[in-house]
């Protein structure tokens, strides 16, 4: 144990300031030996939370614009870890979590103006995998304390070697040249190449050969013969046909409703496209094959987001060029994938997915929208300036698209987004737009309905509890802690702010596609009560709920605020016994506890009354090298080389076949759980 703290001193010459002084958190062990790195030293925590403590003058870290350190994670599996700034023992912290590839060195560049929470998640890097922003909004000048601390890990100790954290001054270089104690992390197939299990493939011809048997088998599937064309139940007929998807409430119970009027429980796959991209760019050298074009051009793939820099490599779709040459292998993965999706008896092809294909097959399918403000621009994180004049016309731009599927009677609706990063900060949508937006539209908007609430600057700053003014409202950036008297006005203008967002771009929708369902945004968890009121527009409530269960609590919170079914948008179990160092969000022991858990969870939400339907995330397993931004995880139906998970499959017929007769009662839930572990994932 090293205890002792950074003095005065070290904040007059913070710029290049190694923290080097620190008391041990938890169990972390501090081991003598060589590293593969220069100047690092080796830690093992066997437990989350073991770590450091660091204590310093305030404002210490004021100076600096970033904390860095090089690193190396021994082992197979994904550790994450946490970096906290806090303002005095009880004052507001600011997190910052990361994790890392193992077997290959990495940097962490952590730039320090994000603690004013302008961006939920920084940029991969490398084997620097998924910065992530949470916690509070701190003042540096106020900050005298932080931990370093393991935040998830498998169930192994976590084993890794490091420089000491580091605050410089300016923007620290990007790591050019690995460390691979062990090789290459990729094979050809785009494999873990560190990683070894029973039914990783070896041979191209093993490739072929699955590959060319699901394609001839795929035209042969179909329903089971209690299902509709839709996937629908042929026992329970609910209404006349309207030609489209619709919802229902019958004897306390919802339903959808397929386009030919019978109950529809809708069982879902999201991301069925050729979906296993890896980020290379800053890696290359951590490959034993890239594909070279132009015979494999489709396997890479426009880079996430447009990033510059950012580099994709598609094995998946390699995988497939291998096996159906490059002319048409996308038209024949795609029969494959409709195929196994029959096979599994899912009835939906779920959000991110190449819907054209489930269009043409007139194969249930929903479609994902993304509002992108090009006039109104956005004013807190991604929440766009909704008073600007011109954010009715980037609504109807928005919803233009769904014209092309309106007629579509396999189209079952639209969510209008999924999980904005404004919803997952600590602060209110109108706080966060005083500290991080000049000037806009929505923030005058804000100053005229004080004015009208409080009556002028001597009411404000009273209600408030600080002198302020009307002026000082509507422009500048707010300094300093914005005081408790004044979240009840912020709560209730951010209702406002709310209701003009959802009702604006939920009517736009309306007007572009009057036939099909406004499944909502896709919301993480029981929504605020301030964003309720807006969220009225929705045709259903869509809700990503990583959970052992959905919980019957939170479907009928959500009933009664809304009085609408809902759907689960996301949900996921993973393992590390196949080859992946990261699990997912949530952790069981093996494909046979997936499997069990897959059934436990669907069955359980399809017996509550509110639920119609839950979207497994996702159908093919993450790249072992981490998708654009980092995430690595065994959560797939399928793996990289398009070979099927057999227990997950069993357990989806067997669900699937009997969903209905558990949504409507006639038959209890599977309820066999597995055991569940501590999560792994970020």
């Amino acid at each position: 144990m090293k205890v002792a703290a950074l003095g005065a001193a070290g904040a007059a010459s913070v710029a290049g300031q190694k923290l080097e002084v620190w008391t041990t958190v938890g169990g972390l062990q501090e081991e003598d030996g060589t590293a593969p790195l220069p100047a690092a030293r080796w830690f093992t925590a066997e437990k989350t939370g073991d770590g450091m403590a660091f204590t310093f003058a305030p404002g210490a870290l004021a100076r600096a614009r970033w904390l860095t350190t090089d690193m190396l994670l021994e082992g197979k599996d994904l550790t994450a870890w946490q970096i906290t700034l806090r303002e005095g023992e009880q004052g507001r912290v600011f997190r910052y979590t990361f994790g890392g590839l193992n077997q290959v060195s990495f940097r962490v560049r952590m730039d320090l103006s994000l603690v004013d929470q302008r961006m939920w998640q920084a940029d991969r890097e490398g084997a620097f995998l998924k910065p992530m922003v949470g916690g509070e909004r701190v003042d540096l000048s106020k900050v005298d304390r932080m931990t370093f601390t393991v935040h998830r890990k498998g169930l192994k100790a976590s084993r890794w070697c490091m420089t000491p954290l580091t605050a410089v001054a300016s923007t620290p270089p990007k790591l050019t040249e690995l460390v691979l104690p062990k090789g290459a992390l990729l094979d050809e197939f785009g494999q873990s190449a560190i990683h070894d299990w029973p039914g990783k493939t070896r041979t191209t011809a093993e490739l072929k050969a699955r590959v060319a048997g699901q394609l001839e088998s795929a035209p042969k599937l179909e329903w089971p013969e209690g299902f509709t064309k839709w996937g629908g139940w042929k026992a329970r007929k609910l209404a006349e046909g309207t030609g489209f998807f619709g919802k229902k409430e019958e004897g306390g119970r919802w339903w959808l409703v397929d386009p030919d009027g019978y109950a529809f429980w809708s069982t879902g796959l999201d991301c069925v496209r050729v979906d296993c991209d890896a980020r290379v760019d800053g890696l290359e050298s951590a490959l034993k094959w890239l594909p070279e074009r132009p015979e494999y051009a489709d396997a890479f793939p426009r880079a996430e987001g447009g990033r510059p820099g950012t580099k994709l490599v598609n094995y998946l779709a390699a995988n497939m060029i291998r096996v159906f040459g490059q002319d048409g292998w996308r038209e024949k993965w795609a029969q494959v994938a409709l195929g196994e999706m029959k096979r599994l008896r899912f009835n939906t092809v779920g959000n991110w997915s190449d819907y054209q294909y489930a269009a043409k097959a007139q194969f249930p399918y929903v479609r994902p929208m993304s509002f992108h403000g090009r006039r109104c621009g956005t004013i807190y994180r991604d929440f766009p300036d909704v008073f600007q004049a011109g954010f009715e016309a980037d609504a109807a731009d928005y919803a233009a698209p769904l014209k092309t599927t309106a007629q579509d009677k396999a189209f079952l609706g639209y969510f209008l987004m999924n999980e904005p990063t404004w919803a997952f900060s600590s602060e209110l949508p109108a706080a966060g737009m005083l500290y991080g937006t000049e000037t806009c539209a929505t923030r005058e908007e804000l100053a005229k309905w004080l004015r009208a609430r409080r009556e002028g600057d001597a009411a404000l700053s009273k209600a408030w509890g600080v002198e302020t003014t009307l002026e000082r409202v509507a422009r500048g950036r707010w300094q300093g802690v914005l005081p408790k008297q004044a979240m009840e006005d912020l709560r209730e203008f951010s209702v406002v702010m709310a209701e003009r967002y959802f009702q604006t771009i939920s009517k736009a929708c309306k007007q572009a596609d009057p036939n099909h369902l406004n499944l909502g945004m896709r919301w993480a968890g029981v929504p605020p009560e301030w964003a309720v009121r807006g969220m009225k527009s929705f045709d259903v409530f869509s809700l990503n709920c990583y959970q052992r269960k959905l919980p019957r609590a939170t479907a009928e919170q959500i009933h009664a605020m809304l009085h609408m079914p809902v759907l689960v948008g996301e949900w996921h179990f993973g393992a590390l016994d196949v080859g992946l160092p990261s699990t997912g969000l949530m952790h069981v022991r093996t494909q046979a506890d997936r499997a069990k858990a897959y059934r436990v969870y669907l069955e359980d939400a399809a017996a509550g009354p509110y639920c119609v339907g839950a979207h497994w995330f996702t159908m093919y397993d993450e790249s072992a090298l981490g998708r654009f931004d980092g995430e690595n995880f065994n959560i797939g139906f399928l793996d990289i080389c398009q070979r099927a998970y057999e227990e997950m499959g069993k357990a989806a017929v067997a669900s699937h076949e009997r969903i209905y007769e558990v949504a409507s009662g006639a038959t209890a839930a599977f309820a066999d759980a597995p055991e569940y572990l501590p999560a792994n994932g970020f």
